[in-house]
């Protein structure tokens, strides 16, 4: 880290950019193949362009970052949202925008739950505008486990073939089941009813 700051940093190069770096130093060598899910979300985080404009540069910065709470030095309650948020928020110093995203991605509130995080996660992250939360659910939801698109199903699907069915993470992913569908359904609208309108000009 620079003597300047992040702030400085992520002025100087682009908050996506600054995002990826930051990312990538917390999982390419200990989780790559987390690392290699989290460029596969950045980059259908950049498909969004059309309906989310100059905020796309803000989406794909939270899609670098969504999963940096597995990474092993930053592990602290085992709940990869809060614990990716907090280090955001108390090590980094981002903005508030970017610890509520990765605080509450792909209806994080069901785990928390599940995990008796729930006071935590709500009292310390607000929850963020359901244009970009929807988005960042989309791109995480629609990305296999090696970066590759996935149809929303079929990325359910094998969520529940890595963990098992007894497992929390399972168990919390079938009640976050409507959540996902309805932002994915939600983005999908929106791309298409941009694309309609491009093309009716």
């Amino acid at each position: 880290m620079c003597p300047e700051g992040p702030a400085f940093i992520v002025n100087r190069m682009g908050q996506a950019e600054w995002a990826r770096d930051l990312a990538r130093d917390l999982l390419e060598q200990p989780l790559p193949r987390r690392w290699a899910h989290t460029q596969g979300v950045a980059g259908r985080a950049e498909t969004l362009a059309l309906i989310l404009g100059p905020e796309t540069d803000t989406l794909i910065a939270a899609a670098y970052l969504h999963d940096i709470g597995y990474a092993p030095n930053l592990v602290s309650t085992g709940f990869h949202p809060l614990d990716g948020a907090r280090y955001l928020r108390d090590v980094v110093k981002a903005e508030d925008t970017l610890c509520r995203l990765v605080a509450h991605h792909s209806c994080a509130v069901n785990e928390a739950l599940n995990r008796d995080l729930f006071d935590a996660l709500t009292s310390e992250f607000d929850e963020e505008r359901p244009e970009l939360v929807e988005a960042l659910t989309y791109c995480d939801m629609t990305t296999g486990p090696d970066g590759n698109p996935l149809d929303v199903t079929e990325r359910l699907a094998e969520i529940h073939s890595r963990y098992g069915p007894e497992h929390l993470v399972s168990q919390s992913i079938t009640a976050s089941t409507p959540c996902i569908l309805a932002a994915v359904r939600a983005v999908e609208t929106a791309l298409a009813e941009a694309r309609q309108s491009g093309e009716g000009r």
